[in-house]
């Protein structure tokens, strides 16, 4: 395993951590068992369509302006600084739990609509897919080892959480696990920035 790929991995996997609504919502299919496989892979693939988008879309183009490519990591490094001090607030607060709706969602139709908003109109999905993963895409060579590291993680962690979901709730509802959880993340995070930063000074 090389360490283009490993990066994206961790990038991809400690990013899609994070907790929001379309976490909540697979979550909350899996716990209910309806509609599971439709939607791990409706957002395995939006996230891995964005992901190779942002990594041969947005990245390939930064890399062709030296000085522009410096000002994206600039802020690259300082929004995954900021976001590694939310997690830390997180940690301390102990306010970073999922909890699962008991409400019936029988149409499919609906719930994949549902998914596809809770998706596709979420900014933060845009900022860590094509901006964040593609511009830190660029500081590796194989940048094709670096997507399949990054879409691996999407892959298993939507499969994990909506097909693991009942294994996974009493962890899920337990604030010392994810003050554990929101540490390792930001940790990561904090790594990442540095790297980062090394591109610009």
């Amino acid at each position: 395993m090389n360490t283009a790929f490993l990066s994206g991995f961790l990038l991809s996997f400690s990013l899609i951590l994070a907790i929001g609504p379309q976490n909540a919502f697979v979550l909350r299919q899996g716990l209910l068992k309806q509609h599971v496989l439709p939607i791990a892979l409706f957002c395995t693939l939006s996230d891995i369509i964005l992901i190779l988008l942002g990594i041969f879309g947005f990245g390939y183009t930064i890399s062709s302006f030296d000085n522009f490519s410096q000002y994206m990591f600039a802020i690259g490094g300082t929004w995954l600084l900021g976001y590694g001090f939310l997690r830390l607030k997180g940690a301390y607060l102990a306010d970073s739990f999922l909890e699962a709706s008991n409400e019936q969602e029988s149409d499919i139709r609906l719930v994949l609509i549902n998914c596809a908003l809770l998706t596709w109109f979420n900014p933060h999905v845009y900022i860590d897919t094509l901006i964040l993963i593609g511009t830190v895409s660029i500081r590796f060579e194989d940048s094709l080892d670096f997507g399949l590291g990054a879409c691996l993680a999407s892959f298993i962690f939507f499969f994990s959480l909506a097909f693991g979901a009942r294994l996974l709730s009493p962890f899920m509802s337990s604030k010392k696990a994810w003050q554990i959880l929101d540490l390792i993340i930001a940790s990561i995070m904090f790594v990442l920035a540095f790297l980062m930063f090394q591109e610009v000074f």
